[in-house]
């Protein structure tokens, strides 16, 4: 039966050619029959045109594709020759010289063209069909143009899986592939490699409708697409594609400037000719199945799992906390006395100072003036937390005695607790709760048009198909539902997660001191670090949003909104030096209205520098000039006055300042009066002038991370000050804060590693910043950047629990023997 099937589809073939031939009486007359792999060369101008038939027979479930490749020695852009290839579904045409056109409108001609038609697959219904394919070769030329003509039947049209496959193509000579969902496939990564950076491709993803969109100038009309330079991928989904098949396409673009190329200099004359080899590009594709719903149900156990672990081991260090209090509770808590007796005249501090001692120094007998205050909290109801119209804030003190002598205490040599923590609890509390309502607010108005932004950017890429939008990690980017990359922003659980937990012991923290200071407890009110927990809350909170804004910018990552993912950075950095300076000095830190106002400040030069900072040297001279003038007048504060005031700066600032200048390096250059101070702010001062060197004469273009650098380095370098002087006051660390010391060191070390491991880079074109994506590292879900995400929400709770826990040691020392530093 087979074997008489044959004779009859030849019989056919034969019949459709006649008819062919019959039907073409015209001004090129009959069409000749063509037989494939056969390259025929004639001429054509305008009285005579070229015609060929080509016949051939499809069988069921067998997809056949044909390549047409034509060539003209003509460079004449007045008459040009025309191909215009007929089937049964559809017509394709294009003319030699091919011309495409490049950036400010220059032209790149071409005389060698290869095309791929597109398939008919016939269904197993209608059994063998056969095909006809016309190509007519025509010029309106007066004269004769020659021309060259190879139709071909491909072999390897479709890929397979797990199968690489290699080829070549040209901007004249683009290549498209089919490949079929397997069975038990719902998602393939296509990967595409090259040897070589140029010329500048595109990859590009398309449903099985004719026409293929190949060329240069037609390539984003459908489907997704993504430029690429040495490496490219993308993920596709069997839901997409009804038909569970699609084309893979592969264009060369004539410049290179949209992968980070040069234009070329000359495109005259004889370098036509030759730029069709230039432009000749070796590529290897390979499509390999992505990952099973499985793995996405286990990396979110894992997520989860991995941070309601700290919730048990926090249950579990509050736990054994309660114990060890319960026994201490049977067995007598020590007398003031033995608590402070960690403090002498003996300090130290004191062998190294002019006349014994200096500022943050121990003497009992210039502490006494501070015993002789009286506590505050004890001329007030200890537990009254009510609102009063007698307890408006103010920026200084509320007390009319100490607004005649705050100056005096202030700039004392020998600064003690007691001497800067004198105002109404009740007042120093609700000022700093502030910060916690104030960041709230913040959060809730910066968060929703934020949301809303990259709702519509992420609606874009998926409406457009253009990938290169956002700059994901391709080869580790795991869509669902509508987000492109939910790894990256699933992995930002375990800041929500944290700050969560975070604000949870703080709110223990804050009940037992309530509930202590309605019992009226002597080590509440007279011992240790005075207790306000607002700025504590505002960490929390923070710690949250840097989550929440750090997943909103993964789902879109770009250079536009980078600042979403710093700006909440910005803040806890700044909150911690706030409450790590809070922390000896209660009365005097910044209100929250000048604080934020600062972070506004910050957030609008952040601003700035994305728009201006890439070349504009006028934007980097003025915000090096702020940033130095800024610097110094905030050591003015801190060293001359002993007072942190963000929110004004008097002239007269400066004024103290060469003062300072004057009488301490000048009169005193051999002992500054407060030295301790001195060292601080001297080496901040070096940091910070470094910092805008730096930025002066690099110009980095990540300006956000820059500020961002910024910040941290004041923050070590305050947090260092600050546990040196606190160990040469001879003030211990408990095994808690020891804990989170060393786990806040280690974990952010092993952080910044994978912070490092490069993935993607929006500094760079997105052809560019492809060449640095990675596969997946941790479960086969997440990838360096999400490690990052993990670890350092981790260390920045362990960073938080170092601010909360650090002066534990201090709850049974009176206030008057706690340094000022």
């Amino acid at each position: 039966m087979a074997g008489g099937a044959a004779p009859v589809c030849g019989a056919l073939l034969c019949a459709l050619l006649w008819a062919a031939a019959a039907a073409g009486d015209g001004p090129g007359g009959s069409p000749a029959p063509g037989a494939f792999g056969r390259v025929y060369r004639g001429a054509v101008n305008i009285s005579a045109e070229r015609v060929y038939a080509f016949a051939y027979s499809s069988q069921p479930g067998q997809v056949d594709a044909v390549r047409v490749y034509v060539n003209s020695s003509s460079e004449n852009l007045k008459y040009p020759v025309l191909f215009v290839v007929r089937q049964q579904k559809g017509v394709l045409s294009w003319q030699v010289p091919l011309i495409f056109r490049g950036l400010y409108q220059r032209t790149y001609n071409y005389q060698e063209v290869s095309r791929t038609l597109c398939p008919s697959e016939p269904t197993p219904e209608t059994g063998p069909s056969d095909q006809i394919i016309f190509v007519d070769v025509a010029s309106m030329a007066p004269f004769n143009i020659a021309y060259e003509l190879l139709v071909t039947r491909l072999e390897n049209f479709q890929l397979e899986t797990n199968k690489a496959f290699n080829f070549t193509a040209s901007p004249s000579q683009p290549q498209y592939f089919l490949y079929k969902f397997p069975q038990d496939v719902d998602s393939v990564i296509i990967k595409v490699v090259s040897d070589a950076v140029y010329p500048c491709s595109v990859v590009s993803v398309q449903d099985i409708v004719c026409p293929v969109y190949d060329l240069d100038h037609n390539v984003e009309f459908n489907g997704v697409y993504q430029s690429m330079t040495k490496q490219a991928a993308i993920t596709v989904q069997r839901k997409d594609f009804p038909g569970e098949q699609f084309f893979v396409v592969f264009v060369i673009k004539p410049e290179d400037y949209a992968c980070g190329g040069s234009v070329p200099s000359s495109i005259h004359g004889n370098v036509n000719r030759t730029w069709n080899l230039q432009r000749t590009k070796n590529l290897q594709v390979t499509i390999v199945p992505s990952i099973k719903k499985s793995v996405y149900v286990q990396a979110m156990f894992f997520s989860f799992l991995s941070f309601l672990s700290f919730y048990l081991g926090s249950v579990v260090v509050a736990f054994v906390h309660y114990i060890r209090v319960r026994r201490k509770a049977s067995a007598g808590r020590l007398s003031p006395e033995d608590g402070s007796g960690i403090m002498t005249s003996s300090h130290p501090i004191a062998a190294s100072t002019p006349e014994g001692s200096s500022y943050g120094a121990i003497d009992e007998s210039s502490s006494s003036g501070g015993r002789q205050l009286s506590s505050p909290e004890r001329r007030q109801p200890a537990g009254s937390d009510t609102d009063s119209s007698v307890e408006e804030e103010s920026d200084f003190d509320t007390m009319p005695e100490i607004e005649s002598d705050k100056n005096v205490i202030r700039t004392k040599v020998f600064l003690y607790l007691s001497d800067l923590s004198r105002k109404d609890r009740r007042i120093v509390s609700k000022k700093y709760k502030i910060y916690f309502w104030n960041i709230i607010t913040i959060a809730v108005f910066y968060a929703l048009p934020v949301i809303q932004l990259v709702i519509t950017y992420q609606t874009v890429v998926n409406v457009t198909g253009n990938q290169d939008i956002c700059y994901y990690n391709f080869l580790c980017a795991h869509p669902l539902g509508v987000l492109s990359a939910f790894n990256n922003i699933l992995s930002n659980v375990g800041h929500l997660l944290l700050g969560f937990l975070f604000l949870l012991i703080v709110l223990r923290r804050d009940i037992l001191h309530r509930r202590a200071m309605e019992v009226k407890d002597v080590y509440t009110l007279d011992y240790g670090i005075p207790k306000h927990f607002g700025l504590f809350y505002a960490m929390g909170i923070a710690l949250m949003m840097e989550g929440v804004l750090s997943a909103c910018y993964h789902v879109c990552p770009n250079y536009s909104n980078f600042q979403f993912d710093t700006s909440f950075m910005y803040m806890i950095a700044g909150l911690c030096m706030l409450k790590l300076y809070q922390t000896r000095h209660p009365d005097i830190n910044a209100s929250a209205y000048s604080a934020y106002a600062s972070f506004a400040v910050v957030i609008c030069l952040a601003v700035l520098g994305v728009v201006f900072g890439k070349n504009d040297v006028w934007f980097w001279v003025v915000f090096s000039m702020i940033h130095v003038v800024a610097s110094l007048a905030l050591s003015t504060q801190i060293y001359y006055m002993g007072r942190f005031k963000i929110g004004k700066c008097y002239l007269g600032m400066f004024r103290r300042a060469a003062m300072v200048l004057y009488t301490d390096c000048i009169q005193q250059c051999s002992r500054p009066m407060y030295m301790d101070r001195m060292v601080l702010l001297i080496v901040g001062n070096l940091v910070n002038w470094s910092f805008a060197i730096f930025g002066l004469v690099y110009r980095p273009r990540d300006f956000a991370s820059y500020i961002l650098g910024i910040f941290i380095c004041n923050l070590l370098l305050y947090l260092a000050f600050y546990i040196i002087m606190k160990l040469r006051s001879s003030e211990k660390l408990l095994p808690i804060p020891l804990f989170c010391i060393v786990a806040t060191a280690v974990v952010w070390a092993a952080a910044l590693y994978f912070f490092f491991q490069t993935l993607s880079s929006w500094e760079e074109t997105p052809a560019e910043s492809r060449e640095k994506n990675r596969p997946c590292i941790l479960l086969g879900f997440f990838d360096d950047h999400d490690v990052w995400h993990f670890l350092s929400a981790a260390a920045l709770f362990f960073s938080f629990l170092v601010l909360l826990t650090l002066d534990d040691d201090l709850d049974v020392v009176r206030r008057d023997k706690i340094p000022v530093f």
